[in-house]
């Protein structure tokens, strides 16, 4: 284990204390990385062991170091967000509002059914498709919708194809599957793999040179949950976010894009709201309503990012297909990152 704090004005300098303490009683099980950085400054950064697994795949105890690698899970959803709009700036890739079914003619049939024609890009990029789809189960569970999307001879039929259970855009649907599309309108745009993609146009720019994504059986790399970065890496997907699409002063994507990205849309039926694969929330134990932004990933993987405060943390954790996965990245993030900052 290593750990470090910097203190900042607003922010209680014993709070590298504070996690140790919440790790030492057993609060904080299953933790394997924080990394918090306040107005671009490493606030605090601490590393654990633990077990820990790839996509599924046992990787024994690990002992964690700002050079791991972990998995990000449904993180990954968030910068494949990013990556669209990226594409989006570049002209290649269809706009929000384009008609969805137009984008994949292969699946002529489909586009058939009246509500099916009804269904657009934003759809997908918001989890408002209306189509029955199911990750309540375990990942281990081949009834599990995004395990069998990973299992099916064609994982992009197999999500249009899911019949409806709401109108399109009427309802937010959890779903691997509406990201999975987003992902192959990426590479049909681009002409690139997703992860070369992100290598050329979000990666290299921030300055993040070693990263995995884990691919199906068919070679397509999950745009739902393949992703592994560090935790510092990660953190600065989190800067860029905050920079409105600027990061270290240069342009990456469009701050309209972040804007529209972060903006909600949806409520989620659990208290928060969605945007464009981002999480939408507010901090009301502060005084007053304070946004937060954040990418959610099985295991207890989190991205939080303040922007009022300029506040970003990266939580890892390896509590995968377990309920309780929320209870550690969400006590670390109100009860040490947020109850030990001042806002002005």
């Amino acid at each position: 284990m290593s750990a470090f704090a910097t203190a900042l004005p607003g922010l209680n300098p014993d709070i590298a204390d504070k996690l140790a303490a919440g790790v030492a009683s057993g609060l904080l099980p299953h933790l394997h990385a924080v990394v918090v950085e306040r107005a671009g400054t490493p606030v605090l950064e601490r590393y654990d062991q633990g077990i820990d697994e790839t996509w599924g795949q046992p990787l024994g105890v690990v002992s964690f170091e700002p050079d791991t690698l972990h998995d990000l899970r449904s993180v990954t959803k968030s910068v494949v967000g990013l990556l669209y709009g990226i594409a989006l700036d570049r002209g290649l890739v269809p706009a929000p509002a384009a008609p969805l079914l137009a984008q994949f003619q292969q699946y002529a049939d489909l586009a058939t059914d009246p509500t099916r024609q009804k269904l657009t890009v934003e759809h997908a990029l918001t989890m408002t498709l209306g189509m029955e789809w199911d990750e309540s189960r375990p990942y281990t569970d081949p009834e599990n919708s995004e395990i069998g999307m990973e299992n099916a001879a064609d994982r992009y039929r197999y999500v249009l194809e899911r019949p409806f259970v709401a109108e399109p855009g009427a309802q937010w649907i959890y779903s691997g599957g509406s990201v999975a599309l987003v992902g192959a309108l990426i590479e049909q745009g681009t002409g690139k793999s997703l992860p070369d993609f992100a290598r050329e146009a979000l990666f290299e720019p921030l300055g993040i040179s070693v990263f995995e994504w884990s691919a199906g059986q068919d070679g397509v790399a999950s745009a739902a949950s393949g992703l592994r970065l560090t935790a510092r890496d990660l953190l600065k997907i989190g800067r860029l976010v905050l920079g409105k699409g600027l990061f270290e002063g240069h342009r990456v994507v469009s701050e309209g894009w972040i804007d529209g990205s972060l903006r909600p849309i949806v409520p989620t039926g659990d208290g928060l709201h969605y945007g464009r694969l981002w999480f939408c929330g507010e901090a009301l134990a502060l005084g007053e309503d304070r946004r937060w932004f954040a990418g959610f990933g099985n295991g207890g993987q989190r991205l939080w990012l303040m922007p009022e405060a300029d506040l970003a943390a990266v939580v890892f954790c390896g509590r995968y297909n377990i309920w309780d996965a929320w209870m550690t990245p969400t006590r670390i993030w109100r009860e040490i990152v947020l109850a030990n900052l001042e806002m002005s």
